[in-house]
């Protein structure tokens, strides 16, 4: 995954959880493309403040992610809804042969998100 779609992405799902310190320049970073210099005159502390405090950030968001893997299950439940759809997609257009087999999908998807859930 690029790094600043990474980034964004731990930012929406644990980013409350920084302070509001860091809230404001980390998303200066992945949010406005401020540049370290930007940021570090804005907040009045040192282009390597800048650095270590999202360097810092970015090693926190990993950490939530690596022991709740809330980013890990969105995506995996956000296939399995794309593969309903496109199951979906097929039975509407009449391209389902096997109407039982089709249902067993269905019912093996939907199983699977919720427990996922």
């Amino acid at each position: 995954m690029e790094k600043i779609v990474e980034q964004g992405l731990l930012y929406d799902f644990y980013g409350e959880l920084l302070t509001e310190h860091q809230r404001q320049i980390y998303e200066g970073i992945v949010y406005e493309n401020l540049s370290l210099s930007e940021i570090a005159e804005e907040q009045g502390i040192s282009r390597q403040g800048v650095h270590d405090l999202v360097k810092r950030c970015d090693r926190a968001l990993l950490d939530y992610e690596k022991k709740l893997k809330l980013i890990a299950r969105f995506m995996k439940i956000k296939e399995q809804i794309q593969e309903i759809d496109d199951l979906s997609r097929k039975y509407e257009q009449d391209e389902v042969s096997d109407k039982a087999e089709y249902c067993r999908k269905l019912r093996q998807l939907s199983a699977e998100i919720l427990e996922t859930l």
